[in-house]
């Protein structure tokens, strides 16, 4: 047996009343009993949707609206109210209410209803009503807190799966590395050594891009890209990813499949749905890559929710492994969610791919039968035209020219200033270090004249940053070059330098020859602007 709100509520208790209504009379009496209840109304009397829209702010504690106005009525105004997003108690009073409206009032949302006859019963549904917004307000701040507690918990299984992958990645590094102090190896060797440890370095930068990527720190860089040029680029790297007991199969169109899309973010798509479906096929198996051009009719896209008619690129992965589970299948796409075990994936992976395709203005269908694989369908649209732009941007970069100018190079972390003088030196620079923007004012007072490049990072310690000191030396040097560096995306660092045709960014980690190709690109074209 529930036990009735009968306590009277406390003397003088403030409360910030709208009060809808056309009659004077029947206002000053809804007030009257008001302050017989022990409340002290701070109240506003409306009778239009102009008033009444023009008088709704959060800060209104209670409404109390008649049923029927001449050119407004109470539900009209709680759908207001309702679309406002306002959490308001909010009270219908009428002279005449039936059955039928009364349940109508309540299942539209109205807080509580009464009579104007039995206006007595108006300080217990006040007090009831304002204990019910308390009651959901305390409700919402632990929900809050719940949500809050289960980031956090996100955040720590993220950490623990990044942490896992990163310190796979350096033992690779380090280990190699060790091998290479301590043993002597032939040339060929030697160079499969040098290659597991780029291949693991370009795997610690692909776990960064994709953190960036899914932080919304990562742009977008689309282009016309023929898919079936980035299977078989990424093809390569993905057998030696899946490992020599899963076989690797590429079926691809005749018709070539163009799309308009940035080809780093393909190659992690299919990456990501590798390791998925390697982690699948733990005893073996085969991998199947696929591409197809597709015209999808209006019937056939309404088979699909997301599916659009038109004509369609399809990259179909398809594995041999052991199926996803009908109820874990609704939730693969969800950030951080995984079915492996603690330290064995982040559950960014399919997040990822998920949002890579939706940004692409494609979608994505799954199949899968426990025991029997799984095969993802990504639907992407086919581009208008069939002229293609370079797939790969990590290609040989062609002979690249040197010089003897003056670099000055800003980086605050040793090994990372360590490796550009080692980059630049060999192509004939001089290069002058700096490990702040202090620092490197310092040392552009002694050595101003001489100085024909800034390369700096963006964020550095101490109180400027690569772009504010980039700034102070245009200003007294107006044709210096200027490089700006960072592990941040370039799109992240909008906004942070506006003279755009002063500086060209390179993001970190760099390969050495495409440093070395772009100081000699900004000195040329300053050499260039010096002559005009």
């Amino acid at each position: 047996m529930t036990q009735a709100i009968e306590a009277v509520p406390a003397v003088n208790r403030g409360l910030r009343v709208l009060l809808l209504e056309d009659k004077l009379v029947d206002a000053e009496l809804i007030v009257r009993e008001l302050r017989r209840s022990g409340f002290d109304p701070d109240w506003r009397r409306v009778e239009t949707e102009a008033e009444f829209l023009g008088n709704l702010n959060p800060s209104l504690d209670l409404i109390l609206a008649d049923f029927r106005l001449p050119r407004f009525d109470g539900l009209r105004a709680l759908r207001r109210v309702q679309e406002r997003g306002l959490e308001i108690p909010f009270i219908v009073i009428s002279g005449a209410l039936g059955d039928e409206l009364a349940a109508r009032c309540i299942k539209e949302g109205v807080t509580d209803y009464l009579l104007k006859d039995r206006l007595e019963r108006l300080g217990l549904a006040v007090a009831r009503a304002l204990e019910e917004k308390q009651m959901r307000a305390e409700r919402l701040l632990i929900e809050r807190q719940l949500r809050q507690a289960q980031k956090m918990e996100l955040v720590g299984q993220l950490a623990g799966g990044i942490a896992h992958d990163f310190n796979n990645v350096l033992a690779i590094i380090n280990g190699w590395t060790s091998l290479l102090l301590e043993e002597e190896f032939s040339q060929t060797e030697l160079h499969e050594t040098l290659r597991e440890i780029f291949s693991a370095g370009q795997r610690a930068a692909g776990l960064t891009r994709q953190l960036l990527y899914f932080s919304r720190k990562r742009s977008i860089d689309r282009y016309p890209l023929d898919l079936n040029v980035v299977i078989e680029e990424v093809s390569t790297m993905l057998r030696r990813l899946i490992g020599d007991n899963i076989k690797l199969e590429l079926e691809l169109s005749a018709e070539k499949p163009v799309i308009e899309a940035d080809a780093g973010m393909m190659e992690q798509v299919l990456m990501n749905l590798a390791v998925n479906a390697r982690d699948a096929m733990a005893h073996g198996g085969k991998l199947v890559i696929s591409s197809r051009i597709l015209e999808i009719s209006e019937a056939e896209a309404r088979e699909t929710r997301e599916a659009r008619p038109g004509r369609f690129a399809r990259l179909r992965v398809e594995d041999t492994g052991c199926g996803i589970a009908p109820e874990t299948l609704p939730r693969i796409f969800e950030p951080f969610f995984t079915t492996k075990e603690v330290g064995r994936g982040t559950g960014l992976g399919l997040a990822t791919v998920f949002g890579i395709v939706k940004d692409h203005r494609g979608w994505i269908e799954v199949a899968s039968e426990i025991g029997a694989g799984t095969a993802f369908n990504i639907f992407l649209p086919a581009a208008a035209s069939l002229a293609v732009e370079p797939v790969k941007p990590n290609l040989p970069l062609g002979r690249v020219a040197g010089g003897g100018e003056t670099v000055l190079a800003v980086e605050d972390e040793p090994s990372v200033g360590d490796f550009i003088v080692a980059v630049l030196k060999p192509y004939g620079y001089r290069v002058l270090r700096a490990s702040s923007g202090d620092e490197a004012l310092e040392v552009w007072k002694q050595h101003i004249d001489r100085i024909d490049l800034l390369l700096t990072d963006v964020v550095m310690p101490g109180d400027l940053t690569g772009p504010e000191l980039a700034a102070k030396l245009l200003a007294a040097k107006p044709n210096l070059a200027v490089i700006l560096s960072s592990a941040y995306d370039p799109e992240a660092m909008a906004g942070q330098f506006t003279r755009e045709e002063d500086v060209r960014f390179i993001q970190k980690p760099f390969p050495p020859r495409l440093l070395a190709k772009l100081v000699r690109e900004v000195l040329d074209r300053r050499a260039r602007r010096k002559l005009r």
